[in-house]
């Protein structure tokens, strides 16, 4: 039973088609590389996959002698194919295009200001309008794009200026929320307890008559010290009482 025709027509199966490429691509160089081998032809071969990956065969040194060398035969063949009124025509096109490319410079030179010696008054009155219109037109389009970002910049301060109102909006309401809840608090009332101060005690020398002395160092008006110590600190001379003699 003989192998059945295949038809031709895209693969839809992505990795059937990759598959199908790597297969028949390798049969194509394989083929290319044989034809060069066994009939000493001059073969070159290039293939882009789908993806745009370049794969390549040159039976000769260098893949550009034989492009050039193609370009050389395909353009030398339509030369020869033309007729002598294509030839004509093709002159007399290219004699029209040389010329409008000459007037062309020609009145970008005068636009930049020079080569006007050969301008009659006609002339130069006609390229000082063209002038003045084209700087109208800048202006213009200079001013709108001005007038554009002063309006771009006109909404960025508004919406700014929008967002610093809800912002502030926000830490009013923070801070009046924070001080209610602060007055709310069962013994937020912070009263100050004085603290003690005891009094620092330290010693003279004896004094002649051999009685010891002691001095306090009491706190202002007597704040937190007790009432014993207060009223023996009274004493004028600072003596000990008679019943610790």
């Amino acid at each position: 039973m003989g192998r059945g025709k295949v038809e031709l027509k895209r693969i839809e199966n992505k990795i059937n088609r990759q598959v199908t490429f790597a297969k028949r691509r390798n049969g194509l160089l394989k083929k290319a590389y044989e034809l060069s081998i066994l009939c000493d032809a001059d073969v070159a071969l290039i293939i882009f996959s789908n993806k745009g990956k370049l794969y390549e065969f040159c039976s000769s040194s260098s893949m550009a002698e034989t492009l050039e060398r193609y370009h050389r035969c395909s353009y030398g063949q339509l030369e020869a194919n033309q007729s002598p009124s294509d030839e004509q025509n093709n002159y007399q096109e290219y004699l029209a295009l040389k010329a409008r490319v000459e007037v062309l410079q020609q009145s970008q030179r005068h636009l930049l200001g020079e080569d006007l010696g050969c301008l009659s008054t006609n002339e130069l009155d006609h390229l000082e309008n063209k002038l003045d219109a084209t700087l109208k037109k800048i202006r213009s389009k200079t001013s709108q794009h001005i007038f554009d970002q002063l309006s771009d910049l006109q909404q960025k301060e508004r919406t700014l200026l929008e967002l610093n109102r809800a912002l502030t909006s926000k830490l009013e309401g923070s801070s009046s929320s924070l001080q209610s809840t602060w007055q709310l608090q069962p013994g937020s009332n912070v009263q100050y307890q004085p603290q003690l101060v005891q009094p620092d005690i330290f010693f003279e020398p004896l004094e002649p008559n051999n009685t010891p002395q002691i001095r306090y160092t009491m706190a202002p008006n007597n704040v937190g010290v007790p009432n014993n110590v207060a009223a023996t600190t009274q004493n004028a001379n600072g003596m000990l009482p008679g019943w610790m003699h």
